[in-house]
């Protein structure tokens, strides 16, 4: 508000309540609320009265002028630039043409060398493909290693009667 903390408002308030005292705070806190609105009042007439006299001046045609003025659609800078020849010609048509062909050539070439990785890419699966059965008939299939048995444990003999 004036610049001063929630720490230093606490202080305030507690010199208020010590000096003041708690019976005449209430009265002091009412006083100041007025005081406040009629200061906030006197600034909104003050500003309205500002604003009137700007109106009656003129101060809002020279400034709804300058707005103007820097928009170049409300300027009339569109008029300049058709007398200066500044605006897009022929030749600013031609050079979009070329663009756009060079546009075309390029991605027709780029299409072009799709076509022909794919096409490699089929090639080369498809001989792989043509290979994998030949290279399984040459080599030799090894066993499986067995896992060796583990030795059971001898059950005991039945004990005969003696």
């Amino acid at each position: 508000m004036f610049g001063l903390g929630a720490s230093e408002m606490v202080v305030i308030g507690i010199v208020a309540l010590i000096v003041i005292g708690p019976k005449d705070l209430p009265g002091l806190f009412r006083t100041m609320g007025q005081f406040t609105g009629k200061a906030r009042m006197m600034a909104r007439e003050f500003s309205r009265a500002m604003d009137q006299a700007a109106d009656q001046s003129g101060v809002k045609d020279i400034s709804s002028s300058l707005k103007a003025a820097s928009n170049p659609a409300k300027f009339g800078t569109d008029k300049l630039k058709e007398a200066t020849g500044m605006t897009k010609g022929p030749a600013t048509a031609a050079l979009s043409e070329e663009r756009q062909a060079a546009k075309e050539k390029m991605s027709k070439a780029m299409a072009d060398a799709a076509i022909k990785r794919k096409a490699a890419e089929a090639e080369e699966a498809a001989a792989a493909a043509a290979d994998a059965p030949t290279k399984a008939a040459k080599q030799p299939k090894t066993p499986k290693p067995k896992a060796p048995k583990t030795p059971k444990s001898p059950k005991p003999e039945p004990k005969a009667d003696e």
